[in-house]
């Protein structure tokens, strides 16, 4: 796979983009903050107390902003320059936080990863990465059913942590208004942190290299790994040679960090939803960028509703389930300006079926001039249950999918701009394989996911690396 190949220029507006510009839509005409309100709403918890619902939105809405309008444009220009085919987004992070695992450790460790992360892929695509984490918010869950039962007792779904508790209990299993507040200071706490940690230096070129080195000798064939990060060191003498330095340049000891989580609680993000009057526009300042998931992407539901009126970045998972049509209807809702940068689709195929879904859906935006980026998370099409009851993905399954979706790109001639993954910076045992060799026995050692497995540290630093392998050939 040649690197430039896949870096194709952006798709020109055709024809096809009036179509997609007609579509009809049941939408009401005027969008404000609360017009999701008045339509049909999926994935939402029962609360018993609506009186103390109300009041809490209503706190919620005093409360400071979590982010700034000004970072989410910076987010959004970077996220152009994807668009265009002149950058990569890397998203990642928890399947659901948690408020027990909470901690800096916690923070600092995915920080890290993240950055090792971005090293490799920037070495593989010679090109800026924008990181974005599914971090500082991201405490609600969609769930396939709405009760659980276990001996013959039934209880509501453990939602997250921003609407119950996962102890199978009735009181923990009730929908608590105060954890929407609960959340908010959590994700403020975990922002306030992160933005030190990029702002102060830890991630520091040198010093993230150093972590590879570190990594690439737990390796049991590095091979590759010590090529990459020793081009690296050679460049770093370089540059140093020059008088080039952390000192002189500040790019070299900080760095751009954006959060984001799946918009699902609606009453949460109506709160933090602002108009700027200089723009004339609203933004959900509750993060950077906001998805909606593939339970919650109907065209006509209160999720897109909502979405379509916020100015920030936003997302929409896609899987088999989709049909050509619908995407190009949910396009045409949510970006009818066809704006670049703002529409990311995030593909979740599965191993075995993106080579025959994906590649239809990637023929039609592409005929229709649709601006977009086209993202990969090759974890929630992978899911399976192993012989010993958990819930969990292979490694391999992983990586096929990735290399599947960089090469369905390549061939249509389209831009193949980011990968979306779960996974921590803890070293958790719930994926199998890598270079761990993490064994269905194995599992039961660090199992600590409250929702879906994710890849651990050494995992996703193998990833990137081996996506970086793969486009620098």
């Amino acid at each position: 796979m040649d690197c430039r190949d896949l870096l194709c220029k952006p798709i020109n507006n055709g024809e096809g983009l009036a179509k997609i510009q007609n579509q009809k839509s049941k939408m009401p005409n005027k969008w404000t903050p609360n017009s999701w309100r008045s339509l049909p709403i999926k994935q939402q918890p029962t609360y018993e107390n609506q009186a103390q619902l109300k009041k809490t939105e209503n706190q919620l809405a005093n409360l400071p902003p979590l982010v700034s309008i000004d970072e989410i444009e910076k987010l959004k220009s970077e996220l152009e320059q994807v668009a265009k085919g002149e950058a990569f987004l890397l998203q990642g992070g928890d399947c659901a936080e948690s408020f027990n695992e909470f901690s800096h450790e916690n923070l600092k460790g995915f920080f890290r990863t993240i950055m090792q992360m971005t090293i490799a892929l920037m070495y593989g695509l010679k090109q800026p990465v924008v990181k974005v984490g599914r971090v500082a918010g991201q405490y609600a869950k969609p769930r396939s059913l709405p009760d659980e039962t276990i001996d013959g007792n039934t209880l509501p779904a453990y939602r997250g942590d921003i609407v119950n508790s996962i102890e199978f209990e009735k009181n923990a299993r009730e929908a608590n208004p105060q954890r929407l507040i609960d959340s908010y200071f959590y994700s403020a706490a975990s922002l306030n942190y992160l933005r030190s940690l990029a702002l102060g230096g830890y991630g520091n070129l040198e010093k993230v290299n150093r972590w590879n080195e570190e990594f690439a000798h737990s390796l049991s064939s590095k091979k590759h790994t010590e090529e990459v990060i020793s081009k690296i060191n050679e460049n770093l003498d370089f540059m140093r040679a020059c008088g080039l330095n952390s000192k002189t340049i500040p790019q070299l000891t900080t760095a751009s960090f954006f959060t984001s989580h799946e918009a699902l609680l609606l009453n949460y993000e109506e709160a933090f939803t602002r108009k700027n009057k200089e723009r004339s526009k609203f933004y959900d300042l509750s993060a950077h960028m906001l998805w909606i998931g593939d339970r919650t992407r109907h065209p006509d539901e209160a999720h897109v509703e909502f979405m379509r009126g916020i100015a920030n970045p936003i997302a929409f998972k896609i899987s088999p389930s989709i049909a050509k049509d619908e995407l190009l209807h949910l396009l045409s809702v949510l970006n009818p300006e066809n704006e670049a940068g703002r529409i990311t689709l995030i593909s979740r195929m599965g191993a075995a079926k993106v080579e025959e879904f994906l590649p239809p859906l990637v023929e039609v935006v592409k005929a229709a001039g649709a601006q977009v980026i086209w993202s990969c998370d090759p974890m929630h099409g992978n899911t399976i249950k192993s012989s010993t009851n958990y819930k969990t993905r292979k490694f391999d399954d992983i990586l096929s999918e990735i290399k599947s979706f960089f090469s369905i790109h390549q061939s249509l001639g389209t831009y193949p701009g980011g990968v979306h993954l779960e996974m921590t910076g803890q070293d958790v045992t719930e994926c199998l394989g890598g270079n761990q060799r993490i064994s269905e026995l194995g599992l039961q050692d660090r199992y600590h996911t409250h929702c879906d497995p994710r890849l651990n540290a050494s995992q996703s630093v193998e990833l990137a690396f081996m996506i970086a392998r793969e486009l620098s050939k």
